[in-house]
C-alpha cells in the first residue's frame, strides 16, 4: 500500500499543479511576470517559445497518464483494504441531484462542475479586464465599443479552448486516467456531452461575434483571410461549420431517431481537429494537446484490436424481438459484471461499433462470452436478418470488454453470505417465455434467474417500500431501464432517509 499511496499522492499533486496553471493563465501575473522569465529559461532550439506551454500544459498530463499505468498495475495486484475505502467513495458517489437535462448527478460531479464553472467565469473576467485596460484599435475609424466587442468575442474563444482541453478525456476508452478516479468512458460519456454543448455554445458566440464585428466595422474582407503568420479566419470558419454539423446531429432527438446520421457526421471530428488547430495556432494547440494525443493513441490501439475477428459459437433468436450472440474467448480473459463489449459487423456497417452489456459470467463460462441484442434500429435489424439467413458466414469483430466504474455494489451482500430469496412464479407467467430460463445465478449456482425473480404486472412496484425495507448495513441498488424509473430510484437513494443504499445506474441511452 505504501507505493500505491505515494503514487496516488504524486498524481494528485501534479494534477492540482496543472489546474493551478489554468487558474493563473488569464491573470496579469502569468502574462507580465511568469511568461518573460519562462521564455528566457525554456526557449530551446527544438521547442523555441512553445517550450512554456509544453512544460506547463502538456507534460503534467502525460506524466499523470504514465504514472497512472503503474498505479493501476499495482492496484490490480492487491485489493486489500478495498472495502475500507468504499465508505468514502460511496458518500461522494451517492446521487445528490436528479435533473431532467443533466440526469443523475452525484457529489463529485457537483464539486467538479462547480469548480469548472468558477474557472470559466474567473478566466473570462480576467481576460476581459486585462484586454479593456490595453485596447488595440485595428484602424483609426474603429470606435471604442467596437474594440471592446471584438475583445469579448475573442476571449469567448479563449474560454472555449479551456473546454477543449478536457473534451477528449471522457471518450478515451483505454485511458489510464479515468480508472484512477473510478470512471470509464461509458460512465463519463455524459461529461463529453456537457463539455461538447458548452464548447459549441462558446464557439458559436465567438464566431457570430466576429461576424458582427466585421460587419459593423466594414471589414468583411477579413472573413476570407488565411494568414500564414497570424490567426487563419477561413480555417476557423470551416472548423465552426463542421462542429455545428456534429453538434446538431448529436442532439438527443436527432441522435435517437437518426443514429446513422449522427454516427457518420461525428466521424468528422478529425477534419474538425485539423482546421481548429490551423485556426488557433501552435501555442494554443499545446494547451489542449494531451487530451487529443491520448485520444488518438487510444483510437489507434482500439483499431489494432478491432482488426481481429472473433469466432461466433452460436446465435439464438429469442422472444421480445431479441437475439443472443455467443463468442469464443480466451479463458484467461476475465471481466466484471455489467462490463461492456463493442461489436462490429462489417457486412452491416464497416464503421459502426455498438456497445452491449455482457450477460455471461467469466467465472461460470470461462471459454465463451454472450451478449443479448434487442432489435431497435436499422443496424440491429439488418444483423438479425443476416443471422437468420447465413449465420455461418458472418464476420464479427469485438472491442473490449470494458469494466464498470465500480463493481463492489454487486458483491456487498454476497460477501456477508446472504442469499437471494426465492419467489414462486406461475408456470403460465410470461416469465416462462423469457430467454435464459436455464441460466443460473452466480451467487446461487443451482438456482435459475426465474426462480429468484419477482415480476410485477401492469404497474411498477412500490420502490420506496422495497428499498426502505432493506435493513442490511450495505445494500447495492442496481437500476436499469427507462429514464423515469432510474430517476425515481436515484431520488430515493439521494433522499438521505436510507444511508445503507448504494446506487448504481446502467443506461443504454446517452
Amino acid at each position: 500500500m505504501g507505493s500505491k499511496t505515494i503514487l496516488n499522492g504524486f498524481v494528485f499533486l501534479v494534477f492540482v499543479g496543472w489546474l493551478f496553471i489554468w487558474v493563473m493563465l488569464p491573470t496579469p501575473t502569468y502574462k507580465n511576470s511568469w511568461t518573460p522569465h519562462l521564455l528566457i529559461k525554456l526557449n530551446s532550439t527544438y521547442f523555441r517559445e512553445q517550450g512554456i506551454n509544453l512544460l506547463l500544459f502538456t507534460f503534467p498530463i502525460m506524466l499523470i497518464a504514465a504514472v497512472s499505468c503503474v498505479y493501476l498495475h499495482l492496484h490490480n495486484k492487491s485489493t486489500s483494504n478495498h472495502r475500507s475505502s468504499n465508505k468514502v467513495q460511496e458518500y461522494f458517489r451517492r446521487p445528490r441531484l436528479v435533473i431532467e437535462s443533466l440526469g443523475i448527478v452525484n457529489a463529485v460531479e457537483l464539486i467538479f462542475a462547480a469548480m469548472f464553472t468558477v474557472l470559466l467565469i474567473w478566466s473570462l473576467a480576467n481576460y476581459i479586464y486585462i484586454s479593456y485596460g490595453n485596447l488595440h484599435m485595428h484602424n483609426p475609424a474603429e470606435k471604442v465599443w467596437m474594440a471592446k466587442f471584438r475583445s469579448v468575442a475573442l476571449r469567448l474563444g479563449y474560454i472555449g479552448n479551456v473546454c477543449y482541453a478536457f473534451l477528449f478525456f471522457p471518450v478515451t476508452r483505454l485511458s489510464s486516467i479515468l480508472p484512477l478516479v473510478g470512471l470509464t468512458s461509458e460512465s463519463s460519456i455524459k461529461y463529453h456531452i456537457w463539455l461538447g454543448h458548452l464548447s459549441m455554445a462558446l464557439a458559436v458566440l465567438h464566431s457570430v461575434g466576429f461576424v458582427v464585428y466585421y460587419a459593423v466595422s466594414n471589414q468583411m474582407i477579413e472573413m476570407i483571410e488565411w494568414s500564414s503568420t497570424y490567426v487563419s479566419n477561413v480555417a476557423g470558419e470551416i472548423a465552426t461549420l463542421v462542429a455545428i454539423a456534429m453538434w446538431v446531429t448529436s442532439l438527443y432527438k436527432i441522435r435517437r431517431k437518426m443514429f446513422d446520421l449522427f454516427f457518420y457526421t461525428h466521424q468528422l471530428y478529425t477534419l474538425y481537429i485539423i482546421f481548429y488547430l490551423l485556426h488557433v495556432g501552435v501555442a494554443y494547440t499545446c494547451m489542449i494537446l494531451p487530451g487529443i494525443f491520448l485520444f488518438l493513441i487510444d483510437r489507434y490501439l482500439r483499431f489494432l484490436q478491432s482488426k481481429r475477428s472473433v469466432r461466433l459459437i452460436s446465435s439464438r433468436l429469442l422472444s421480445c424481438n431479441t437475439f443472443e450472440l455467443t463468442f469464443s474467448k480466451n479463458p484467461a480473459l476475465t471481466y466484471n459484471p455489467t462490463s461492456i463489449l463493442f461489436v462490429n459487423v462489417p457486412s452491416v456497417s464497416k464503421l459502426q461499433w455498438h456497445p452491449f452489456t455482457i450477460v455471461s459470467s467469466s467465472n461460470l463460462e470461462t471459454d465463451k462470452l454472450s451478449v443479448v441484442i434487442k432489435c431497435m434500429g436499422s443496424w440491429s435489424q439488418k444483423l438479425e436478418k443476416q443471422l437468420s439467413s447465413s449465420p455461418d458466414r458472418l464476420q464479427i469483430s469485438t472491442e473490449g470488454p470494458y469494466g464498470p466504474s465500480s463493481s463492489h455494489f454487486l458483491r456487498e451482500n454476497e460477501i456477508e453470505g446472504k442469499q437471494i430469496q426465492n419467489v414462486e412464479i406461475p408456470t403460465n407467467s410470461p416469465v416462462g417465455n423469457l430467454c435464459g430460463i436455464e441460466r443460473e445465478l452466480e451467487s446461487l449456482p443451482h438456482q435459475s434467474i426465474v426462480q429468484a425473480t419477482k415480476v410485477h404486472y401492469g404497474t411498477r412496484p412500490d420502490l420506496k417500500r422495497i428499498l426502505f425495507g432493506c435493513k442490511e448495513s450495505d445494500v447495492g441498488v442496481v437500476v436499469c431501464g427507462p429514464k423515469s424509473m432510474r430517476h425515481e430510484v436515484a431520488n430515493i437513494c439521494a433522499s438521505g432517509l436510507a444511508q445503507n443504499l448504494h446506487f448504481e445506474s446502467i443506461s443504454f441511452n446517452w
